[in-house]
């Protein structure tokens, strides 16, 4: 368009042009391309200020993309360092376990095995104040008394849970 505009202005010039018409129908197409041109020049302008915009929010979400990510990365890392923590203690407790499990008679293991199986994992409750801490049910006064009168090596079982109950000084027996 600017060269467009630049041949038709050294027409005019060069006065090569003679017929008056055509002087003017010239001029005006200069006009016409000067105002079409600065159309243009404002859209190309409102353009490269919308890309300005377009970039900054870029930016901007670029880094909070990046800060997002750093968060995610810190909490991925705490969390295998639990799972890592987690892991060594359950290796530890499986170790004890072992070591007690040996020392308890077979029947009795295997009774309490079966409890856990089918209590969801807790196959004994200690016994507090009267009351099964595996259902916390409080025994009636027939149940205290039939424990009471067990040996203290005697396996206790609760009416309720049906789990093994653990006497001890807080029993309440």
């Amino acid at each position: 368009m600017r060269q467009r505009a630049t041949r038709d202005q050294q027409r005019l010039d060069s006065g090569a042009v003679t017929s008056p018409k055509d002087l003017e129908n010239l001029q005006k197409e200069i006009v016409s391309l000067a105002k079409r041109q600065g159309d243009l020049e404002d859209v190309v302008l409102e353009v490269m200020e919308r890309r300005e915009s377009a970039q900054e929010r870029v930016a901007e979400l670029t880094e909070r993309v990046g800060s997002v990510q750093s968060k995610i990365d810190d909490a991925t890392g705490r969390r295998d360092a639990a799972f890592e923590e987690i892991d060594g203690e359950a290796a530890t407790v499986t170790k004890e376990r072992e070591v007690v499990a040996a020392s308890v008679p077979a029947d009795l293991l295997k009774l309490y095995d079966k409890l856990r199986e089918q209590q969801g994992g807790i196959g004994a409750a200690k016994l507090y104040a009267r009351t099964c801490q595996g259902c916390r049910q409080e025994l009636a006064i027939t149940e205290l008394n039939e424990v009471r009168a067990a040996a203290p090596d005697t396996v206790v079982r609760c009416e309720n849970c049906r789990r093994i109950l653990v006497r001890t000084a807080e029993s309440g027996l």
